[in-house]
């Protein structure tokens, strides 16, 4: 129990790496089961539906999420008890906004799909999607509020049975349609994603409840809930969240706005580079679908120590203990920085083997080993933007992330109709050095003048 206490960062990042590990494992098996079940076109389709999802998450979601974190643990540090106030007033403005939007995406599922995503068979899938909508918010806000209290069990186990669950619901899905001669549609991966949501959503919010009761008997009920004194604070506290959501979501929508338009343009501008409608797709699928998950499979660790710095360095910054945010952010280029030279090694050595013996496809082999030369840059640039974040510079990395996704942006309608998909790679890998640079920049200015 001490060793939980003196050391919160160590002990909240093994619980979500070994989560996180064993999330993406079932998730590593799950891309390759998709992949064969529904074919390199079928998951490209599939993956043209990560825009909306990100945008919807980025609207309702993440920006609340975020601020639910800053504010439990700055008010954990000042009144050495935990508040919930922060869950309950983010949750009376992400819950109608996401309703909002699974009401929106529902009834214009069929102008998003043409006109937008450029693929009218994402339509009913989109229908299934909107959904997750609503559900994904009440889970983020739970999140949220277990993050800022250093408890990192309660997202780790909903994460993990999230998976568990979708896996399970497509795999019985898509067994039933085979055994009657059926081909299943990919539809049955989003409803999978739908009904996982479902389940984690309940397991979050249920243990808040459970908290709250338990929290109540511990510091009395007036420091929770009733009292003019709350009611007054509750004021305050939208004013304060709003304060720190608004321009996370705006950021956040920007980003996802930019990135809706990467992920749209890749196939649009393969075809101009020569390949026909389902190469696109395919070509587009392989990457998002099956590359990029690889590359991704050791963030697991690295987004398991952003979430934990971002309370913990507000919590020490909101303090004055500067030397403690010094310390934190030194361990986090030094570990982060060896983490990923070692994966690029393993990425670029091993990266042809792995896509032609696990996916079947010798072109995920050759996007592995490309794109394995991002991983020191992208794994830093993970934790270092929780740090930011914990500094209160979200302007700063809403500005450091425009100016790259703007250069990847270019990439994709300069290079890729020119040399094809390799174009494409030369952006991110150029894109996450400059992001890596700006980054170590804004905190270097911040320790000169502090």
């Amino acid at each position: 129990m001490n060793t939980r206490k003196s050391h919160p960062l160590v002990f909240g990042t093994i619980i979500l790496t070994a989560t996180g590990f064993l999330t993406r494992i079932i998730g590593f098996f799950y891309r390759i089961y998709l992949s064969r079940l529904f074919g390199e076109e079928g998951m490209g389709i599939y993956q043209l539906l990560g825009p909306v999802l990100s945008l919807s998450f980025s609207l309702t979601a993440a920006g609340y999420q975020t601020a639910i974190s800053k504010l439990v643990a700055e008010q954990a540090a000042r009144e050495k008890r935990p508040s919930f106030r922060p869950l309950a007033v983010g949750l009376s403005i992400s819950l109608p906004l996401s309703l909002l939007c699974n009401l929106v995406v529902y009834r214009l599922a069929d102008p998003i799909a043409a006109q937008l995503l450029q693929e009218p068979r994402t339509a009913d899938m989109l229908r299934i999607l909107s959904f997750s909508i609503p559900l994904g918010a009440i889970h983020a806000c739970a999140n949220g509020y277990f993050y800022g209290i250093k408890k990192a069990g309660i997202p780790s186990v909903s994460q993990l049975l999230e998976q568990a669950v979708r896996v399970g619901c497509v795999y019985i899905i898509a067994t039933y349609f085979i055994s009657v001669g059926k081909t299943p549609s990919i539809s049955v991966a989003v409803l999978g994603l739908t009904v996982g949501e479902f389940f984690s959503m309940l397991v979050s919010m249920g243990a808040a409840w459970q908290h709250f009761y338990k929290s109540r008997g511990q510091w009395g009920l007036s420091a929770l809930t009733g009292s003019r004194r709350v009611l007054g604070t509750s004021k305050r506290l939208y004013g304060q969240l709003l304060a720190m959501a608004l321009p996370l979501t705006a950021n956040r929508i920007v980003l996802n706005l930019l990135q809706s338009v990467e992920s749209v343009s890749i196939p649009a501008r393969l075809r101009l580079y020569g390949f026909d409608n389902v190469t696109s797709l395919s070509v587009y699928g392989v990457l998002t679908g099956m590359a990029m998950p690889f590359i991704f499979f050791p963030n697991a660790l690295t987004s398991a120590v952003a979430v934990l710095l971002l309370p913990m360095i507000s919590e020490s910054y909101a303090l004055g203990d500067i030397n403690a945010v010094k310390k934190y952010t030194v361990k986090t280029i030094k570990y982060c920085g060896l983490m990923g030279f070692g994966c690029l090694c393993i990425f670029v050595l091993l990266g042809q083997w792995a896509g032609t013996t696990l996916f079947h496809s010798p072109l995920a082999g050759y996007f592995i080993s490309t794109l394995g030369f991002i991983c020191p840059f992208l794994y830093l640039d993970t934790t270092l933007s929780s740090i930011l974040q914990g500094l209160g510079m979200a302007g700063h990395i809403f500005a450091m992330n425009v100016i790259c996704l703007l250069i990847r942006l270019a990439f994709v309608f300069w290079a890729v109709p020119r040399f094809g998909i390799p174009g494409y790679l030369w952006g991110l890998l150029a894109s996450q050095l400059i992001l890596g640079a700006l980054y170590l920049v804004c905190l270097w200015r911040f320790f000169k003048k502090h």
